[in-house]
């Protein structure tokens, strides 16, 4: 887990929305939980980019696949980081929000 890949991997509005999601999700979700404006395998794409900069971990539940954030690990390596992005991530949400 490089800085360069997590910022690089969080540079994309999409991406940051599902990491946006999930650190405010009491659960882990699955990839189809996510209402993100672009095709399938551009939404595969997404999270193939998360997980390798690791960002996620995935696993499977049957024939689901589920995501859950890497907030400790992400919090040892790269503390505040994850928090901050959360909360930018929060304020852009809000200033695109429809009044």
């Amino acid at each position: 887990m490089s800085v360069q890949q997590v910022l690089e991997a969080l540079s994309d509005p999409a991406r940051r929305s599902v990491v946006r999601t999930l650190a405010h999700s009491p659960a882990d979700l699955s990839c189809g939980s996510f209402d993100l404006p672009v095709g399938r395998s551009t939404s595969s794409h997404h999270f193939s980019v998360l997980r390798e900069a690791g960002l996620l971990r995935q696993y499977y539940v049957g024939t689901t696949k589920m995501n859950t954030l890497r907030a400790e690990e992400l919090e040892r390596r790269f503390p505040g980081l994850l928090s901050a992005v959360v909360a930018a991530a929060d304020a852009e949400a809000l200033d695109t929000a429809p009044s």
